[in-house]
């Protein structure tokens, strides 16, 4: 081999050192050049198509019976009046007023699932019912200011007349936490009024009468 035979051939080896060094890449997240995907990347079905793996035919398969999802934890309650009222007796809410943070996702989780419906302040006012969709309960009436934090607990998870259930869309901890933003915009509406009637009662008391001249 002579000597321009021999530098081609180690260029040749260089290039192709330069071509295996951009294709095996050492960044992890970044994907190497497959030869033959068929076997990383095999076919899948949709979620709803028709699957002939399965003796249903069905892609989605329930889950085998008695078992639950990993760390779900079951409501032992049935969507019934009576059970609502059941609730409120035997369910305590976990926070309280005095924790911020759960205040604070409370107040977050009732501005994006509550507030359309019931209004930022609970009245029953929001963007939903303006437009002409039934009204619901204020949260500021006093049925709705006697009803324990487990009632309120049922009804946001079960739902009750044109509200629909929120157990879907609401893990159990922010069930609760909206429920401390309830009790939070009653506690105001309270403070509001007791302020309002001091300031009505000032405004009514008669002037007292000024001192005889001696």
């Amino acid at each position: 081999m002579n000597t321009a035979a021999l530098n081609r051939f180690l260029l040749a080896c260089v290039v192709l050192a330069g071509i295996a060094n951009w294709l095996i890449r050492l960044d992890p997240t970044r994907p190497n050049f497959e030869f033959f995907p068929d076997m990383a990347h095999s076919p899948a079905y949709a979620s709803f198509s028709a699957n002939p793996v399965f003796a249903d035919g069905k892609t989605i398969q329930e889950p085998p019976p008695g078992t639950v999802p990993h760390g779900f934890q079951p409501l032992h309650y049935e969507a019934t009046e009576q059970d609502e009222l059941r609730a409120g007796r035997e369910l305590r809410n976990p926070y309280t007023l005095e924790d911020e943070p759960a205040v604070e996702r409370g107040a977050e989780v009732y501005r994006n699932y509550c507030l359309h419906c019931h209004g930022a302040a609970g009245w029953g006012n929001g963007p939903v019912v303006l437009r002409g969709y039934p009204a619901p309960t204020s949260f500021l009436a006093p049925e709705s200011i006697a009803k324990p934090d487990g009632q309120l607990f049922h009804i946001i998870s079960y739902g009750k007349k044109n509200m629909p259930p929120h157990a879907s869309q609401l893990s159990r901890e922010d069930r609760w936490k909206v429920i401390l933003h309830i009790r939070a915009l009653q506690r105001e509406a309270e403070e509001e009024r007791r302020k309002a009637e001091k300031q009505q009662a000032a405004e009514e008391q008669p002037a007292q009468p000024s001192e005889a001249i001696q």
